[in-house]
């Protein structure tokens, strides 16, 4: 796993003959061994730890004496719907009930371009939002959180989408959308930035820009695009099952698409719904959902972590032990986790001790992220992560 360490330091001896001398620099993928020891700013005292189960590797930077830049990072362009979360003061009441609405940006594809940047990746985000205060608003949090939004565009005549969210005693959600229509459902094919795309390592979407027209053309050809220039295709089908028509066309949408992508990664409620009430903790329930040509299947189980299958190899990591306040965009920090690590080496897909450590990392994003109210604000930095993991080994 490449991990990219800013603000933590440290001391490192190479066991490569070429590289002498300590290192503070943000490390890539991986093709140079490095003892280390690491202190973390932010703890009680500063203290050695080792990783029993991460081996950190660096790779020596060749140009500049600075620290790998997000523009020199593979870039990750996410597609899809950004809007307004209104999310209660008070968890445990109905949206009638509640005092009170904290606004948070939201919207599953742009909370993981956010939640990458965050993390130090390059990402972008590609999708319509109405000409109005909130729309302006979150181009200027996107840009705020070095996430590139030239590929944004504004609707005159839509506004941007709300949603309220409601959240159990449990912390978990549920949500009612304002979208009739919103501006995200209206982006047209014309309005892609083609060339964006086509720069792209990693080209991620959901299924919510499949529910209607024009946006599902647009989806679909934005899709054919990366995909015809190389692009790994990645696909979170985030079910929001209210905005569908009905569940057999929320089913059919969702799997319409589901065998031109490489990475999927899905939750047991979705398992559960793809299949028709199959047992989503059997594995060869989850089998059938895995196509000839994909890559990668995640399944996430929340608190529990995650599941994993390639065609070689298949198996399960833990998940990071936290006290939950709010669920929202919890499985977005997973994906931008992993996104953010198979970026930058996609050789990971291949080496199952290598893949688990960058899973670890993603369970962790996504749980970091459930301990503060909102999607966005409460996304991770690496710094953040990395320290919970130091933590959770110490």
């Amino acid at each position: 796993m490449a991990l990219h360490c800013a603000a933590l330091s440290f001391s490192c001896t190479s066991l490569n003959p070429r590289v002498s001398g300590p290192s503070h620099r943000v490390w890539g993928p991986s093709s140079f061994l490095w003892k280390c020891s690491v202190k973390a700013s932010g703890f009680s005292s500063p203290f050695p730890v080792s990783f029993p189960r991460f081996r950190l590797r660096g790779k020596a930077l060749e140009s500049g004496n600075g620290p790998l830049d997000a523009d020199e990072s593979p870039l990750v362009v996410c597609f899809g719907e950004m809007l307004i979360d209104f999310v209660p003061t008070t968890s445990g009441l109905s949206l009638a009930e509640a005092p009170a609405f904290k606004k948070a940006a939201g919207g599953a594809p742009a909370n993981v371009a956010v939640g990458i940047a965050r993390l130090g990746g390059a990402s972008a985000f590609i999708g319509k939002v109405g000409e109005d205060e909130f729309g302006y608003m979150l181009a200027d949090i996107l840009k705020q959180n070095n996430v590139n939004n030239e590929g944004m565009r504004f609707d005159p005549g839509a506004r941007t989408a709300l949603a309220f969210v409601t959240l159990r005693k449990d912390g978990e959600r549920e949500f009612m959308f304002y979208r009739n229509p919103s501006a995200d459902m209206l982006l047209q094919e014309d309005e892609l930035d083609l060339e964006l795309i086509k720069k792209a390592k990693i080209f991620h979407y959901g299924s919510i820009s499949l529910i209607t027209e024009p946006c599902k053309s647009a989806h679909i050809s934005a899709a054919k695009a990366a995909k015809d220039a190389g692009v790994i295709l990645s696909y979170d089908p985030n079910l929001r099952l209210p905005l569908w028509p009905s569940a057999e066309s929320a089913r059919e949408g969702i799997l319409s698409i589901w065998d031109t992508a490489d990475i999927i990664k899905i939750s047991e409620e979705e398992i559960s719904f793809l299949t028709k009430g199959e047992d989503p903790y059997e594995d060869n329930v989850v089998r059938k959902l895995y196509h000839e040509n994909l890559k990668l299947l995640l399944v996430t189980e929340g608190p529990e972590g995650c599941r994993y299958y390639t065609k070689e190899f298949s198996g399960r990591v833990k998940g990071l032990k936290v006290e939950p306040v709010d669920t929202t965009g919890a499985g977005d920090a997973f994906v931008a986790g992993i996104l953010s690590q198979l970026a930058s080496d996609t050789s990971l897909l291949q080496d199952e001790n290598r893949l688990r450590d960058a899973l670890r990392f993603a369970n962790a994003c996504g749980a970091l992220t459930v301990t503060e109210r909102g999607a966005i604000p409460a996304l991770p930095t690496r710094e953040t992560v990395l320290k919970a993991l130091l933590n959770s080994v110490a």
